[in-house]
């Protein structure tokens, strides 16, 4: 259950404004990276194994920032995702490229964001007046309908936006109040540190990334209204973000600009070729058996034109070998590499508990997963057999702890 007081804190106000100048270094120049407690409650986890007691080894570190690593969305196990609070935890754990979800506000601003329509479960914008803006109003839940509402960084402007607070993603279909909508933080996150989350504008995110000298992951966020919007095409909307990284002068080489929209990715090639030349495919064709025979079979024609990485969903790279009931490379993954792509994938600590084979992401071998240690065998699959260039994952440190004990 979210706590009384921050539930308290996001509903009072009419229009929270969040706290400035969160301090991201306390004043010291070198960065020590901190993994935490969880890496080593899932290496005590697993099986018995090689695998474990490698892992085991290197308990002590020292762990240090890695590419290999990448934030989804900050650190959104437990902090609100796209705030610069998680930006600074997922700093702390290690991770070399820092993701923004990019969305574009009501005067075409480009803000921080999962999708453009997520305001009503992400922000407070419910108990704000801003509220009354939203493409759909809080409607409770009544006579056996769930609760609705829907708001978009397209509703508000820039300015707006930035006078919200961030809590943790979810809500309550159940809700008839909107406090009560608030409160459905999924149950293997936490409350603790979402009193009110800073929201980012794409400036401030590179700014802040750019001062750390770390990477870039912006995704461009796949319109939820139709296009163009008022005039603004989706080919303005893909230019403006590259050049809010030239206006930085932000070295091309830092950045992996992503969209799960190959026109997006394809525009990059011909108009930025040097952002295109890493920009990343989010394929998510692999969701359907057909997509995903279609998918694999496309990988020769894509790196033809251009397209250097691909990312799918992790359960897209592995399957179970149904002879030895071991984790393997799967037919997508081998076709990636023939055609000499790279590959990132997403979404590591996503899943919550595995004991039960895990969800989406596990959904090709949870038959032989039966403990949270096995996110840690899947990894390793993937990055010592497919062999990727990165993984997302919502609590870093975990991650880093891996890349770490492998050079990675």
């Amino acid at each position: 259950m979210r706590s009384v007081a921050a539930l308290a804190l996001l509903a009072t106000s009419v229009v929270a404004v969040p706290s400035k100048g969160y301090n991201t270094g306390h004043g010291s120049s070198k960065l020590n990276v901190q993994v935490g407690d969880r890496p080593y409650y899932l290496v005590n986890n697993m099986d018995d194994g090689p695998l474990k007691r490698k892992l085991q080894s290197c308990a002590e570190g020292p762990f240090k920032t890695s590419d290999f690593v990448v934030s989804h969305r900050g650190a959104s196990l437990q902090f609100p995702e796209h705030t610069t609070e998680g930006l600074v935890a997922a700093r702390r754990q290690g991770a070399g490229i820092l993701e923004c979800d990019v969305a574009f506000t009501k005067d075409k601003k480009l803000v921080c964001r999962h999708a453009q329509c997520d305001l009503h479960t992400t922000t407070n914008i419910l108990n704000t007046t801003l509220g009354a803006k939203c493409s759909t109003p809080f409607q409770p839940a009544a006579n056996g309908q769930p609760a609705k509402a829907k708001c978009c960084t397209s509703d508000i402007t820039q300015a707006e936006f930035k006078t919200l607070c961030a809590k943790m993603d979810g809500f309550n279909p159940n809700g008839t109040t909107v406090q009560q909508y608030m409160d459905g933080t999924p149950y293997f996150r936490t409350d603790l540190y979402a009193t009110c989350g800073t929201l980012m504008t794409l400036n401030e995110y590179i700014k802040i990334v750019d001062s750390y000298g770390m990477k870039f992951t912006p995704e461009l966020k796949t319109p939820e209204i139709p296009m163009p919007y008022n005039g603004y095409t989706q080919q303005q909307y893909a230019q403006d973000l590259i050049d809010a990284f030239k206006a930085h002068k932000i070295d091309p080489r830092r950045v992996y600009a992503q969209s799960f929209l190959p026109d997006d990715i394809f525009y990059w090639i011909k108009h930025e070729p040097k952002f295109g030349k890493q920009a990343v495919y989010l394929d998510s064709r692999v969701d359907t058996p057909a997509g995903y025979a279609n998918a694999t079979a496309s990988m020769a024609d894509l790196a033809k034109k251009g397209v250097k990485i691909m990312a799918p969903a992790f359960f897209a790279l592995t399957k179970v070998d149904p002879a030895t009931k071991k984790i393997v490379p799967s037919e997508y993954a081998l076709a990636v590499k023939k055609a000499g792509m790279d590959i990132m994938t997403w979404s590591f600590e996503r899943s919550g508990w595995l004991d039960q084979g895990g969800d989406y992401y596990y959904q090709y071998v949870k038959e032989v997963l039966n403990n949270d240690g096995d996110m840690y065998t899947v990894l390793d699959v993937l990055a010592q057999q497919v062999k990727i260039k990165g993984m997302f994952s919502d609590w870093p440190a975990s991650v880093t702890y891996y890349a770490n004990c492998f050079g990675l």
